[in-house]
């Protein structure tokens, strides 16, 4: 259990480094195109165990968001779309459950799950995850096509980063 805690820890922890020091800077100086946002932090929502509570997954969801908008300067933005991913992985995992239903004491890691699978997990909570930061962003719906561009720019670029770290750090045997 402690080797659980103590990966999870490290995980919330490089993530945070790695989105706040090398992806916040990536598009910067590129006015002409400012849809690219690498976001790859809510992978940390995404790969808890199966068997944490909700409450604890909604207030870990809130750690990483509000650290992440310290190194952004953006007053809660990530917090807020982070908790909103973290209040929908149960549901979504609800839903998607395999029919032998899941072994809790577990991630849902691409090695664990099958590779489509977690495509598929991952690829929800992201595009609900961005897509949902950058309406707060925007605050209103009066520029939907700039909201949905950037998600799906964002959407693109990040999962491909996420399917790297899940190969490097979950690699599939």
């Amino acid at each position: 259990m402690n080797s659980i805690i103590a990966g999870n820890v490290l995980r919330f922890l490089g993530l945070v480094i790695i989105q706040g020091l090398v992806f916040k800077n990536i598009g910067v100086g590129w006015e002409e195109f400012p849809y690219l946002h690498i976001i790859v932090f809510p992978i940390f929502i995404i790969l808890l165990p199966l068997r944490t509570p909700r409450a604890l997954i909604i207030l870990l969801g809130f750690a990483i968001g509000i650290t992440v908008d310290f190194f952004y300067n953006s007053l809660g933005v990530h917090a807020s779309a982070a908790v909103f991913t973290a209040f929908l992985r149960p549901f979504l995992l609800r839903i998607m459950e395999p029919r032998g239903g899941y072994n809790v004491n577990y991630s849902p890691t691409a090695a664990r799950m099958g590779l489509g699978w977690f495509l598929r997990y991952a690829s929800i909570m992201l595009f609900l995850h961005l897509f949902f930061y950058f309406s707060v962003e925007a605050f209103t719906f009066v520029y939907i096509v700039d909201i949905l561009l950037k998600t799906i720019v964002s959407f693109v670029v990040s999962m491909i980063f996420i399917i790297i770290y899940q190969l490097l750090f979950n690699p599939l045997d």
